[in-house]
Parts: structure tokens; C-alpha cells; sequence
């Protein structure tokens, strides 16, 4: 009686079948792609694919370029759990129709002068209203400019914060 030993690994070992079935997998998978992408109206299929794919991150990269875009709720908890400073942008007529509570009335072209004045804390976050978004997202650049860590414009404004039902100041 003779004592084989035990290959206990062997299905990680080089030599195993799986490696040559899976290589024959993985060209055949590659001829079959290579020939799908070689016909001409399969790249105006590839193309649309890409083309949808952007689409999809558009917005994920805009938001990663201008800054946070945040929802009522998002800017609840940043305004009750994390002391958020809010800036109404608005013109002083909408902020006087409306504002949210603590908010302070800034106007775009004298941004720089009202935040030395308030003299902010520019550890805590900023929750920025606007007239919309560009308005709000040019402004929340000039605050990140500024030194401000972290600066969040509320989507959708002020018309967003009243369709969640939150209240207004007059």
C-alpha cells in the first residue's frame, strides 16, 4: 500500500483545467466583442451607450465640481444638528415676503463685505439660497474661495422649502 499525498489546494494550483477553460472563456469573450464593435452599426449602438452613461453622471460631476446640492431635510439637519449658517441671496423684497428662520439676507455682489461684517465661523457649514442655481452655486464658490470649508446650496430654493411643508418667517 502505497501513501499518495493529498493536493488539498489544488484548484489554486497553475496547472488546474479551470485556468484553460477560463481562457478560452475570456478569448472568445474578446473575439465577440472586438467583432461587435467593428461593425459600423454597432458603434452607433456603443456610442449611444456612452453617450447615455454620461448622461447619467452629468449630474453626480456637477455636483462634485459646484458643491453640495442639498435637499429641505438635508438642510434641516445641517441647520438643527450641525449649527449650518444660512445665507438667503434673495433680493431684501423675497426676503422680507419670506425667509427661513435665522437666515441672513445677503446680496451676491456684496458677499465678501456682509461675511466680514457677520463674521462667521468658517468651521461650520453654510446652507446658501439663491434666486437659483447658478446664482447659488456662483455664490457658494466665492465662499469656498473665501475659506469656508463646507458650503451647501438648498435645491430647488426657497419654492422647495415650502413644498415640504417647513415654515417660512415673514
Amino acid at each position: 500500500i502505497s501513501a499518495q499525498p493529498v493536493k488539498r489546494f489544488s484548484r489554486f494550483h497553475a496547472d488546474w483545467p479551470w485556468r484553460t477553460r477560463m481562457s478560452c472563456f475570456i478569448d472568445a469573450f474578446y473575439n465577440l466583442a472586438m467583432d461587435f464593435l467593428a461593425q459600423t452599426d454597432n458603434l452607433v449602438l456603443a456610442a449611444l451607450m456612452i453617450i447615455s452613461g454620461m448622461a447619467l453622471f452629468m449630474p453626480t460631476l456637477s455636483t462634485l465640481i459646484t458643491g453640495k446640492g442639498l435637499s429641505p431635510t438635508d438642510a434641516t439637519i445641517w441647520i438643527n444638528r450641525r449649527k449650518a449658517t444660512v445665507i438667503d441671496l434673495r433680493s431684501e423684497e423675497d426676503f422680507k415676503a419670506g425667509h427661513l428662520p435665522n437666515a441672513k439676507n445677503l446680496v451676491l455682489e456684496s458677499l465678501e463685505a456682509g461675511l466680514k461684517t457677520m463674521k462667521l465661523d468658517q468651521k461650520l457649514p453654510v446652507v446658501l439660497i439663491g434666486r437659483g442655481p447658478t446664482h447659488s452655486q456662483k455664490a457658494a464658490k466665492e465662499l469656498r474661495k473665501l475659506g469656508f470649508a463646507e458650503v451647501g446650496v438648498l435645491d430647488g430654493g426657497i419654492g422647495a422649502w415650502q413644498t415640504s411643508g417647513l415654515t417660512l418667517i415673514k
